[in-house]
């Protein structure tokens, strides 16, 4: 389940990752492939970078907090992966050990309207061409090679399907104070049944203030905020192979099949899709 609390202090410092200069990328080498295995609670601390980074675990499920300039919150699946543009603040927390697959974008690769963050479905081919040029750092098998394959892996994620699988936050400075609560609340316990005006009372609020905040802070309704957050919580459930019908109970739902129409509707493949998926 996501963390409720916000990774980004209010002035949050920038930091240097380990090991990072040897796969920064550049014109020439415009996609660099970092492969880590990371254990879980394993946690980067707020950073940027001056390129691009797609985050992409070949196992495991990472959550992935970026601030564009909202803050959101990704679960990432083996079959996802997140964009997160040039300059974008972001935090990550390896919430099941990962097989962590980085991969480092030039700056000038990025596509048309990519400024901010996003969730891509990961192909079979782009899976197949991340291996590819992880096993080229350790090769180095030649500059033809290395770039036919970066030029196709950068195609393949501009035509990559997306999914809206964020969980926007409201901002911890500046955000309403009641709003942050109820979303806190709602991440803590996932279960939990309450309609937005039960939940609104213990925020000492009516329905119709909350419903009305949703909208001018976060863009949405609480229903349609939920959804992520329930879809956010399910997924690590699945990927460890967690029973549909103990997914859907920690989800709040009376019963499976309400839970799997809700997920196939969302995900576009049935909650079992998602069991066990080490290599999507």
């Amino acid at each position: 389940m996501p963390r409720p609390s916000s990774p980004f202090p209010a002035r949050p410092a920038l930091i240097s990752v380990d090991g990072i200069d040897a796969f920064t990328p550049s014109p020439a080498r415009p996609v660099r492939v970092r492969a880590r295995s990371m254990p879980a609670d394993t946690h980067f601390k707020p950073h940027r970078h001056g390129w691009a980074q797609l985050a992409y675990c070949a196992s495991g499920i990472l959550q992935v907090t970026a601030a564009t300039p909202d803050e959101v919150t990704y679960i990432v699946p083996p079959s996802r992966a997140v964009w997160i543009a040039p300059g974008a603040l972001h935090a990550i927390n390896v919430l099941e050990a990962a097989e962590f697959r980085t991969l480092y974008l030039h700056a000038d690769t990025t596509p048309a309207g990519w400024q901010g963050c996003r969730v891509i479905v990961v192909s079979p081919l782009l899976r197949e061409m991340v291996l590819a040029l992880d096993a080229h750092e350790d090769s180095r098998l030649g500059v033809t090679r290395e770039a036919m394959l970066s030029g196709l892996l950068i195609d393949e994620i501009t035509h990559a399907d997306t999914q809206p699988l964020g969980v926007p936050m409201p901002h911890a400075e500046h955000g309403d104070k009641r709003l942050r609560a109820l979303c806190e609340a709602v991440l803590r316990a996932p279960a939990e049944r309450a309609t937005l005006a039960e939940w609104a009372a213990d925020m000492g609020a009516s329905e119709r203030t909350m419903a009305r905040l949703f909208r001018d802070e976060l863009g949405t309704s609480y229903q349609q905020w939920r959804q992520q957050a329930i879809l956010a919580h399910a997924l690590p459930l699945l990927a460890r192979g967690t029973p549909v019908s103990q997914v859907a109970a920690a989800s709040g739902y009376a019963s499976d099949s309400a839970f799997s129409a809700m997920f196939k509707a969302a995900m576009g493949q049935s909650p079992s899709y998602f069991q066990n998926k080490k290599g999507l």
